[in-house]
């Protein structure tokens, strides 16, 4: 199963993941998210991870589009997740600068599944708990019926995410089993924060699942 793990701000936690085995790390860039990360922060950790067994994911919500391909470039991201509502025009105009890209699909009920015949261009889906009115795109620690996702048809790999967490992975593996999991609350020990012993725990019940 790949795993990757949200919200990663400083090098310690990068180096946790990495040790873990952790496929991939995201980088939030959302002001409003207790986890958004600085440009030069990110600069450090994309650096770093070019000498690791672990990518980088920049992840935006209705980034400006010339601001996104500026960080891309920048960055020199292979990766990028897409947390907001950006359609299949904006996704292919990102997908030119020869980046892998996940879309974000919030899922409340089974009709809410239709919504990944309008991203043809997207490489991963990314299945999340629907933000209700006041919440952040992700990172709630709330998760959706997960039922929902049984009999699944889709060619595309896909992540399931929200609510995930050392007490619920076994269930997710003998219920679901995505082809990957995406977590960030679930590995804090408090908002915004990663908590190394944590991540060590989650990848110990991940693997004696």
């Amino acid at each position: 199963m790949i795993i990757k793990i949200c919200g990663i701000q400083n090098k310690d936690t990068l180096f946790c993941c990495e040790k873990n085995k952790v496929n991939f790390f995201g980088m939030i860039f959302y002001k409003q998210s207790p986890r958004n990360i600085s440009f030069e922060n990110a600069t450090i950790l994309q650096k770093i991870s070019e000498d690791l067994n672990i990518n980088g994911v920049g992840v935006f919500v209705n980034k400006d589009i010339d601001e996104l391909k500026e960080i891309i470039n920048n960055l020199k991201l292979k990766f990028i997740q897409l947390h907001g509502t950006e359609d299949e025009h904006y996704i292919k105009t990102i997908k030119k600068m020869d980046v892998k890209i996940i879309k974000s699909v919030s899922i409340s009920n089974k009709d809410d599944l239709k919504k990944i015949d309008k991203y043809k261009s997207v490489d991963y889906f990314l299945f999340d708990y629907k933000p209700l009115k006041g919440d952040l795109p992700g990172g709630n620690s709330k998760s959706f019926d997960w039922n929902i996702l049984k009999n699944l048809e889709t060619k595309k790999q896909w992540f399931l995410s929200g609510g995930i967490n050392t007490n619920n992975i076994k269930q997710i593996i003998d219920d679901i089993n995505p082809f990957g999991v995406d977590l960030s609350s679930g590995v804090e020990k408090e908002l915004g924060i990663k908590d190394n012993h944590i991540i060590n725990n989650f990848i110990g019940k991940l693997k004696n699942a």
